[in-house]
């Protein structure tokens, strides 16, 4: 049972190289999933905010629409106002016709107003829904093409670096 004195050295040397390996497979790995979470946390923010955007354009339009029933209503009003002035000026009561013109053309301003800003309201509410994170989706997506795209591309590697741990 007599060992060389650099039989020993060698399997020391052996052993040190195994766990110097395990440890950087460990770190690698250790890594990566620190990556693969702020990765995923980065993407996350980044739906928030795209969300975020895209409620604040439907807000905005919801705002306008509003502005946009507002006209319409108080359009409504004149017109209604205007054709009570109108009969009452077909009636054989009166000859002045001055005053129903007046309600007629408020009205006709109003209603341009209500279309115009209803119009705006119909192009902000179509840019903003469906509130969707398309961005974050579409980077999502990428990523995952990726990821795949370099476990096909290294198969060996995989049972390789399982094979070592």
């Amino acid at each position: 049972m007599s060992e060389t004195p650099g039989s020993d050295t060698r399997d020391g040397q052996q052993n040190a190289g195994s766990v110097t390996g395990a440890q950087g497979i460990a770190t690698a790995i250790t890594e990566v999933s620190e990556r693969a979470t702020l990765l995923v946390r980065e993407e996350i923010e980044l739906a928030k905010t795209e969300v975020t955007e895209k409620l604040g354009k439907l807000a905005k339009g919801a705002v306008v629409a509003a502005a946009a029933g507002i006209f319409l209503v108080t359009a409504l009003f004149f017109v209604l106002i205007g054709c009570a002035w109108l009969l009452f000026y077909e009636l054989p009561i009166g000859n002045s016709l001055t005053y129903f013109w007046g309600f007629f053309a408020m009205a006709l301003i109003l209603v341009i107003l209500g279309l115009l800003a209803g119009f705006i309201a119909a192009r902000a509410v179509k840019k903003g829904s469906p509130p969707v994170p398309s961005m974050a989706i579409e980077e999502a997506r990428k990523i995952r093409e990726t990821v795949s795209a370099g476990a096909d591309a290294n198969p060996g590697m995989e049972t390789s670096e399982q094979g070592d741990i």
